[in-house]
C-alpha cells in the first residue's frame, strides 16, 4: 500500500481494548468511560482484519490498548497472529504493555513468535510512579521486566518526559536501561485527549530533558530504525541506545507508514485526525 505522498504503509497497530488497569495522568482521566464490551471486536474479527491487510502489504503488527494484556484470554489473538511471523508472512508482531501482567505473559509472548517489547515506564521513584500511574505498583512492572528479559524478549523502555514530574529522572532510568541491555525511549507528550491533567504545563522539550546526559559525553546518532517513529542515538559514556519520539518538536508526519486499527473496528490514517474507515460495519 502507498498513500498519495508515495509513503508505503507496512505497519499496523491494533488496540485489542481500550481499558487499562492504570490511571496515567497524561493518558486519560481518573474517572474513565470505556467502551461496552459488545462494542469491541472479537478475536475472530481483529485476526480477519489483520489477515487482509497482511495481504495487502503490511509487515509490521504492534498490539496496543489501553492495556493490551488485562483483556481476557488475549493470548488467544496473540498465538494467532504469532502465526503469521512463524510462516513468514508478517515480519514482526510486537507490543507496548504497562508491564503490570509481563511476568505471566511473558513465556507465552515468546512462545507466539513475538520477539521484542515495548514497556512504559515514567518513574523509578515507587512513590512517584505510583502518583502517574494512579496506583500501579512499580516492583511488579519491575518483576514483569525481568521475567520479559529471562524469557529472552528484546525489551525497549518508553518514558513519557513530564516537566517538573519526572524530569530528574533521565540519568538513574538511562543507566538503568543500559545495565539491563535494554533501549530506552523518550517521548515528548502531546496535547491530544479530553480531561487529562496537566498535559500541556508539563510538556518538555526532548532536547532540554536530555540535557543531564548530554553533559556525560557524547550522544551520535545511529542508523538503526523500528517500525515506529524513534530517531536512535548511542549514549557513549554508557553503551546506551536513545530513541527520541518528538512529535512536537521534531514532526515525523513525513515518515509515517502506520494505520491505527482501534478496538472497535475504526481505522484511523492519522493520530492528529478523526477521520477514519468503520471496518466493524464492514
Amino acid at each position: 500500500m502507498q498513500d498519495n505522498f508515495g509513503r508505503t504503509i507496512d505497519y499496523l497497530r491494533i488496540s485489542v481494548t481500550d481499558r487499562c488497569n492504570f490511571r496515567c495522568t497524561y493518558c486519560m482521566p481518573e474517572q474513565q468511560t470505556f467502551l461496552p464490551r459488545t462494542e469491541l471486536l472479537d478475536y475472530t474479527e481483529i485476526a480477519l482484519i489483520a489477515a487482509r491487510f497482511i495481504k495487502h502489504g503490511i509487515r509490521k503488527i504492534r498490539l496496543t490498548g489501553g492495556e493490551p494484556l488485562a483483556r481476557r484470554d488475549v493470548d488467544v489473538l496473540i498465538q494467532e497472529l504469532g502465526r503469521h511471523v512463524q510462516s513468514g508472512a508478517l515480519d514482526e508482531l510486537t507490543l507496548t504493555t504497562n508491564g503490570s501482567r509481563l511476568a505471566l505473559f511473558a513465556p507465552i509472548l515468546k512462545e507466539s513468535g513475538v520477539r521484542r517489547i515495548n514497556v512504559s515506564l515514567d518513574s523509578l521513584v515507587p512513590a512517584r510512579f505510583n502518583a502517574v500511574t494512579r496506583g500501579g505498583d512499580l516492583g511488579q512492572v519491575l518483576d514483569g521486566i525481568a521475567a520479559a528479559k529471562r524469557s529472552g524478549l528484546a525489551i525497549r523502555i518508553n518514558m513519557v518526559a513530564l516537566k517538573g514530574v519526572n524530569d530528574d529522572e533521565i540519568l538513574p532510568m538511562a543507566e538503568y536501561c543500559a545495565t539491563n541491555g535494554f533501549d530506552l525511549a523518550l517521548i515528548e507528550t502531546m496535547p491530544l485527549g479530553d480531561g487529562v491533567s496537566g498535559r500541556t504545563g508539563q510538556f518538555i522539550p526532548l532536547d532540554k530533558f536530555i540535557e543531564p546526559l548530554r553533559k556525560t559525553g557524547a550522544i551520535t546518532p545511529l542508523n538503526h530504525r523500528t517500525a515506529g517513529p524513534a530517531r536512535y542515538f548511542c549514549v557513549e559514556s554508557i553503551g546506551l541506545r536513545l530513541g527520541l519520539i518528538t512529535p512536537m518538536t521534531h514532526n515525523f508526519c513525513g515518515d509515517c507508514n502506520r494505520l491505527r486499527l482501534t478496538s472497535d473496528g475504526k481505522v484511523h490514517m492519522c493520530l492528529g485526525s478523526d477521520f477514519h474507515v468503520d471496518f466493524r460495519d464492514a
